[in-house]
């Protein structure tokens, strides 16, 4: 018997660069990652997604996505990348481009929102199987149980007069029954949207009339509009003991022996921000716990020193209190790192880097452990072994120090 041709399953992300809420929220750094990434990783882990595209109108998006894996086989025009733009013309644009463009027509399009990053494994798959099993649906969404029955909702008239907001056949009053006598309502998610193609195109809806149910457990709820929302979703991925789709990353372990941690100075001992004064002085901010963590390192036997763009008195001063060599006005990391090595004889392996910006990826590949800051630079987060959870100037580097001596004491 022959096998069963596999279906052809579009993923399409979509990650326009004009938030307002959170500014360039796609492409923050959350939780080591930018936040479109998460979104990418559902699609590229999946069993059943066979091609991963970002739909985006901004340049620098689309450059992150290809980095993380995506396909932007276009840029989406200015008209459909608007405040109040709809995902119906989104989708329509991606679906007649890719059509006319390359012949490629998917037998379903997963909608995959880069603002519901904490997804559970496998909810891809299994609404793809629901939907195809299914010919006679139109789509399906994820969905969990709601918070809050609607039964119990009201309608406000202008006379301040109140309407119930639904009624319940058979049940006089939905509003004072107990919440187990009432029908079971559900919240739709931005998990998961897979759609037909046709659906799309010749009914010109999301939806269509027949829409599938896949429901999820509610602990994995998350919607990220504010900054409020940005916190809690990162403190429930990286703290809610939840088994979550997230970018693949090296498991890193830090050197079996370390002779050397190199780190930059700005944005990694610093919030990477300078105040100026009328004078031209310069001033920063940095945080004593990461001196400590510089005193602690060195107690233990580990050398460190600084590697430097700026040649600048605050670098130096700050260098000297901490009692750390610091190179400065370095325009090509990678050379001084080489030179540097050579020169005191360490081999690479033996190195630990720590930065937050593209001028210190050269230095990634000639060590044994390349570390980014939390809120380093999208690139550095892609490329790093290990992405600390703390921001840079806000205690990163304590966090690493405090790494490398349990790690030492483990030994």
């Amino acid at each position: 018997m022959a096998a069963q041709a596999r279906a052809e399953v579009l993923a399409v992300i979509p990650a326009r660069g004009g938030s307002k809420s959170i500014p360039r929220k796609n492409i923050l750094p959350f939780a080591g990652h930018p936040l479109l990434a998460y979104s990418i990783a559902a699609a590229l882990q999946s069993d059943l997604v066979t091609r991963t595209i970002v739909s985006t109108d901004d340049e620098e998006i689309a450059a992150v996505a290809r980095r993380y894996g995506a396909e932007v086989p276009f840029l989406r025009p200015a008209g459909h990348a608007q405040d109040a733009t709809p995902d119906l013309p989104v989708f329509v644009h991606a679906l007649e481009w890719l059509a006319e463009q390359e012949g490629y027509r998917p037998e379903l399009v997963v909608q995959l929102r880069p603002t519901t990053p904490v997804r559970p494994p496998g909810c891809v798959d299994d609404g793809i199987r629901r939907l195809l099993d299914r010919p006679e649906a139109d789509s399906l969404r994820a969905v969990v149980p709601s918070g809050q029955n609607p039964h119990k909702m009201w309608w406000i008239e202008p006379d301040e007069i109140m309407t119930p907001l639904l009624g319940v056949e058979g049940l006089a009053e939905p509003y004072n029954a107990p919440r187990q006598e009432l029908p079971p309502t559900y919240w739709q998610t931005g998990h998961l949207d897979i759609t037909r193609p046709t659906t799309v195109l010749e009914k010109g809806s999301m939806t269509g009339g027949k829409v599938l149910s896949l429901v999820l457990d509610p602990r994995y709820t998350v919607d990220i509009d504010t900054q409020n929302d940005w916190e809690k979703a990162e403190w429930l991925l990286r703290y809610g003991g939840l088994p979550v789709v997230a970018p693949e990353q090296r498991a890193y372990s830090l050197p079996e022996k370390i002779d050397l941690v190199v780190f930059d100075f700005d944005g990694v001992f610093t919030d990477n921000r300078v105040w100026v004064d009328q004078n031209g002085v310069e001033q920063v901010a940095a945080s004593r716990g990461d001196g400590m963590g510089i005193s602690l390192l060195q107690q233990a036997g580990y050398q460190a020193v600084v590697l430097s763009t700026e040649t600048n008195p605050v670098v130096t001063a700050r260098c000297r209190k901490m009692g750390l060599p610091v190179y400065q006005g370095v325009a090509e990391k990678g050379e001084v790192l080489s030179t540097l090595l050579t020169e005191r004889g360490i081999p690479g392996a033996h190195v630990v880097y720590v930065g937050n910006d593209v001028n210190d990826l050269p230095c990634f590949p000639l060590v044994g452990c390349a570390v980014a800051v939390a809120d380093a630079h999208p690139e550095a987060l892609a490329r790093a072994d290990l992405v600390l959870l703390s921001k840079g100037g806000y205690g990163a580097v304590r966090e690493l120090c405090d790494l490398i001596i349990s790690s030492d004491k483990e030994k």
